[in-house]
């Protein structure tokens, strides 16, 4: 399975429907009836759909979400999560850099570039 790994701020691209993804941003509200989780980063946001999750959300804190990203009529973007954890004290910045890193590499091996 492959993950997508991108900034809050592209998901209003059609590009990502029923696409594998996995958000790690701060829980800015929680709607507990709905099920319905948002994540922020700057003025983005996403919706999360958590029906089927048994997590204790707390607004503020950090979670990482994987599930497929789906579009609602209305051209909104929900994430249907599969699994979700809360990743306070996780350091973004280095594990961002990991993750280029991850994708540098990957594109090498995929161009038969081995070092």
């Amino acid at each position: 399975m492959v993950y997508y790994y991108y900034s809050l701020a592209l998901f209003s691209s059609v590009l990502f429907m029923e696409k594998s993804l996995r958000p790690d941003r701060r829980l800015q509200d929680y709607n507990v009836e709905a099920g319905i989780a948002t994540l922020a980063d700057g003025s983005a946001t996403l919706k999360i759909d958590t029906q089927h999750l048994h997590l204790n959300l707390r607004v503020g804190s950090l979670y990482q979400f994987i599930g497929e990203l789906f579009f609602k009529p209305n051209n909104e973007a929900v994430l249907k999560a599969r699994v979700g954890r809360n990743v306070d004290g996780m350091d973004l910045k280095l594990y961002h850099q990991s993750l280029q890193l991850l994708r540098e590499f990957q594109a090498e091996q995929i161009n038969g570039q081995t070092p």
